[in-house]
């Protein structure tokens, strides 16, 4: 009986690791399942990723020392497990928490081992046993590491049911775009302009990694596509080229190098690095295709040995470019013709417009008129999130760039914000995930606000402090300083000030594994 009454409790615990953990687990995909990753997630969220276990495991240390009866141990680190687990699933989520067929086969091993655990530590003492729900960060990465031989068996089964597919269709056109930022935008933008002539399948959303490409090729690829475009994103050396061995591109388009992802490249060398490992994947009849950003894709152009490598303003060049409520409109020039035409998008800013003459340039490369190409242009919709006009309503009108901010695009967006009359809003949280460096560009983001902007609503008490800084070492009026704790407080202030004729630019959302 009391063995009986052992392997029940134990059952009961590792139900309730789940189930308090889930949040945990959420992060543990945020970070592509990379333990490294999770280990720094779990770092800047110490409360939230810890506490809700910690809860668990002192409710029932402290019933067993009470000496409570198993049953009532039981209902109430249960009850108090399903209370966290539904509290964290009603959390808005950026990137919500997908329970795909790996999550489930990660929650089956975590369930075992979090049961052979608390078997154990029961078997010890009652005490030891209850508080293995605090060891819950532990066990989720136990979990992955036994996990991790049967996963990559099924990754590389998948991945090469892939190469086969794309290896049966020799005539598709296949494209690879990878930078820092920039490469979602500019896939959706290139598949607008290609669709005037082409049949396209280009991957969804932020769909950037091997198993993400991977599962598109597999689910979504039919006969019918002429050309199909993979982003290609990178958080380590060798994650491109990993793409891009599987996709095997015969053009390749970087749209950015830059300070992004800090925190696991350590140095813009290894990033740089990186990115080009697209080039260095094209064949030799390849085309390749590079920002015109007067820094380091600039280089990587120099650098490159194919014959048909390209800039913006080698095939195709935009002059005349204005902005306002309407968008964007700017006269194309095919430079080798001298013929021009008008194009008018609803896409916002020159950070924009370079990126569509990647686009035009690749288009140009793959046999498009420029009258095709202006065709694409007027197609082109602002990705949601993404420098996204919108209408606020009551005359105000909304600019939302809240993906994902870095550097040169908080500038971009800043310009943008500049362009339009009325008094200029930004509600910001700053930027993230840039390592060492992060302080350092959030105060220079502070002093290009200031320029920019009549009032500032920061988001974060602890992380904005550099932009706080930044703004005052500019002379920005400290009574127009607004710093709130979340999106919902920024919310209401935004609302007690606003008034019609008002630009408010939303730039960045924290990612759903930041926290203070």
């Amino acid at each position: 009986m009391k063995s009986i009454s052992i392997l029940l409790q134990a059952a009961m615990i590792a139900a309730c690791c789940v189930l308090s953990g889930w949040r945990l687990l959420h992060y543990f995909q945020l970070e592509s399942y990379q333990l490294p990753g999770y280990a720094r997630s779990v770092r800047r969220n110490m409360t939230r990723a810890v506490m809700p276990t910690v809860a668990v495991a002192a409710a029932g240390v402290g019933a067993t020392v009470l000496h409570a009866m198993v049953i009532v141990r039981l209902a109430l680190i249960f009850s108090l497990s399903t209370v966290l687990f539904l509290q964290a699933g009603r959390e808005k989520a950026k990137k919500p928490f997908v329970v795909t067929e790996r999550v489930k086969r990660l929650i089956a091993v975590h369930a075992v081992t979090a049961f052979l655990v608390a078997l154990a530590a029961l078997a010890l003492s009652p005490v030891l046993g209850y508080l293995v729900p605090a060891l819950e960060v532990a066990l989720i990465a136990l979990a992955a590491v036994c996990a991790a031989p049967v996963e990559k068996r099924i990754n590389r089964q998948f991945v090469d049911d892939a190469k086969a597919r794309l290896d049966a269709r020799p005539e598709l056109i296949k494209i690879g775009i990878t930078g820092s930022y920039g490469k979602t935008s500019t896939k959706f933008l290139l598949r607008d302009i290609l669709s005037v002539k082409y049949n396209v399948l280009a991957t969804p959303s932020s769909f950037n990694t091997t198993m993400g490409v991977t599962r598109v090729i597999r689910e979504q690829l039919t006969g019918s596509h002429q050309v199909f475009i993979a982003e290609m994103g990178a958080r380590h050396v060798g994650d491109i080229r990993e793409l891009v061995e599987l996709v095997r591109p015969t053009m390749g388009l970087i749209t950015s190098v830059g300070p992004q992802h800090l925190d696991t490249f350590g140095t813009i060398e290894r990033v740089r690095d990186t990115k080009y490992e697209l080039i260095d994947g094209l064949p030799q009849d390849g085309t390749a295709i590079f920002a015109r950003d007067g820094a380091i894709c600039e280089e990587l152009y120099a650098h490159c040995p194919l014959e048909k490598k390209y800039m913006p303003g080698d095939l195709i060049a935009a002059s005349d470019v204005t902005v306002g409520p309407w968008g964007s409109r700017f006269t194309l020039e095919d430079t080798q013709t001298g013929e021009t035409v008008s194009c008018q998008t609803r896409l916002l800013g020159e950070h924009a417009i370079a990126n569509l003459l990647l686009c035009c340039t690749a288009a140009r490369c793959l046999g498009m008129t420029l009258s095709e190409i202006a065709q694409g242009v007027s197609r082109c919709q602002p990705v949601e999130h993404r420098l996204q006009l919108l209408d606020g309503g009551a005359g105000v009108t909304i600019i939302d760039d809240a993906f994902n901010a870095n550097p040169v695009g908080a500038k971009a967006a800043l310009r943008v914000l500049c362009g339009f009359p009325g008094r200029r809003i930004i509600i910001t949280p700053g930027m993230v995930e840039l390592g060492g460096e992060e302080d350092a560009f959030n105060a220079a983001f502070g002093e290009q606000m200031a320029a920019c902007v009549d009032e500032a609503i920061l988001v974060g008490r602890r992380h904005v402090q550099p932009i706080v800084d930044g703004l005052l070492r500019a002379h920005f009026p400290q009574e127009h300083i607004h710093v709130v704790s979340s999106l919902d407080e920024s919310t209401k202030v935004l609302h007690g000030m606003m008034k019609p004729g008002d630009v408010v630019l939303y730039e960045n959302d924290l990612p759903d594994n930041y926290s203070e």
